[in-house]
């Protein structure tokens, strides 16, 4: 992390702890804020990267969007059918956990929240290995959990009977069904492929998904290399170098925060994408980073119906408008994603509460959840998968451009994909439905 990262971070903590919505920054001990919910609070923790690599492009826009929400929500300022101030009528505190430092030490901070902070709800994880390692000590202490990013498919296959763990994010394989079926509506004629992944069960699934659906869908197809450098490694010279020589038409990747951020400025310079365009399918959190440092047309994913792909409706224009005033730029989609967690959950407390502002116990959270179809900044989600966890929701993907007046990035030439043409079935493992050529997917 450089010295200006750093110290846009410390400014960013003061003023979490200055804000109206009483968010208390628990980076490292927890001493001094465990007092018990009993103020009539309804507590919500809020995990999230708040350094590391992946804090500037995802963890920082995310613990914002919390802010911004938490604010709004307390003074009753969001549109219908969430202008009720708090959560059912009690007050919002969050406390907020740095996501840094691997599975092991946040399931030790999972339980502090839980058993010591008193915490109603946790909304948090970007790292497919915390989710992973959080969710059974989720179910074992009966907390309600929502996981916001995180988009490994094995969460609900190793969580198989979820009771209070949901996922209001997507799923990864929808990433890359997505992504072959953008490359099928916009480039039918390519005939060369090529992959570069971080070399972790993230970088490795999404590589299988992507290379599975491009054999069903695109079989003239042909994949010309694949490179698997190590997680944060930084430099690409060699794995670039060989990605040119293969001559691919497409680059997909799966890179994501400062990792792809990377590939793609040294990709660029070197050449590889004058002659390649890049698929990234977590490209859109770097839209306003990359400048013009990189090229028009390459093709950008938000994992979903998020940041610049977020549908127009009251709730997402009063967001972007009140996150962009907040903290002058609009929000990408790691802070939608956030947005749209707290939104869900919103929505299922005061399901089970019915606004007298008392809380309700996490069963009753639970079962106002499960299944749940609420309104969001992205539009409408649907827990419609993992037996009423998982949200069923689209995706989006368009060109990258660059607007040297504005010096802003946007995206051009979107296509969406309903979440019924780019999600396995309901008990269908995802490689068995791609394999077998999507039956079921509804594309129309």
């Amino acid at each position: 992390m450089t010295e200006s990262t750093t110290s846009k971070k410390i400014g960013f903590a003061r003023h979490l702890v200055a804000g109206t919505a009483a968010l208390a920054l628990a980076a490292g001990a927890l001493a001094g804020t465990a007092a018990a919910a009993e103020n009539g609070k309804f507590r919500v923790g809020i995990v999230t990267f708040l350094s590391g690599p992946a804090a500037g492009p995802f963890g920082v826009p995310s613990a914002n969007a919390a802010k911004v929400m938490v604010d709004a929500l307390n003074n009753g300022a969001l549109p219908a059918p969430y202008d009720s101030k708090g959560i059912n009528g009690a007050e919002i505190e969050a406390v907020v956990i740095d996501e840094a430092g691997g599975a092991t030490k946040q399931v030790e901070e999972f339980r502090n929240l839980v058993q010591r902070q008193k915490v109603d709800a946790v909304v948090g994880y970007i790292s497919s290995g915390d989710c992973l390692a959080i969710a059974p000590v989720a179910e074992e202490l009966g907390a309600l959990t929502v996981f916001y990013d995180c988009g490994t498919s094995r969460l609900f296959t190793e969580n198989a009977n979820p009771r209070y763990t949901f996922r209001t994010g997507l799923d990864a394989v929808i990433d890359n069904v997505g992504a072959v079926r953008y490359l099928m509506a916009t480039k039918p004629d390519v005939t060369r492929v090529a992959g570069i992944q971080q070399n972790y069960a993230w970088g490795q699934d999404s590589w299988a998904d992507f290379t599975h659906s491009l054999e069903v869908l695109m079989p003239k197809a042909e994949v010309v290399e694949s490179q698997m450098p190590k997680i944060f490694q930084g430099q690409y010279g060699a794995e670039i170098s060989a990605l040119s020589v293969a001559r691919p038409e497409v680059v997909h990747s799966s890179f994501w925060g400062g990792d792809m951020e990377a590939f793609v400025l040294q990709a660029n310079a070197r050449g590889l994408l004058e002659d390649a365009t890049a698929v990234l399918t977590c490209g859109e959190s770097a839209i306003d980073r990359y400048k013009d440092q990189a090229p028009d047309g390459m093709i950008i994913g938000g994992r979903g119906p998020f940041g610049a792909f977020a549908p127009e409706n009251a709730l997402n224009s009063w967001f972007v408008k009140a996150y962009t005033d907040a903290n002058g730029m609009a929000p990408t989609y790691p802070a939608t994603k956030m947005a749209h967690a707290l939104l869900g959950l919103k929505h299922a407390v005061e399901k089970a509460g019915g606004g007298d502002g008392s809380i309700p116990t996490p069963d009753a959270i639970a079962d106002a959840f499960t299944g749940a179809t609420f309104e969001s900044v992205s539009g409408t989600a649907s827990m419609a998968r993992a037996k009423g966890h998982q949200n069923l929701q689209g995706i989006s993907y368009g060109a990258y451009k660059y607007d040297a007046d504005a010096q802003k990035g946007m995206v051009t030439d979107v296509v969406s994909f309903s979440g019924d043409c780019v999600t396995p079935p309901e008990d269908m493992p995802a490689e068995e439905w791609i394999k077998a050529g999507f039956p079921g997917a509804k594309c129309d």
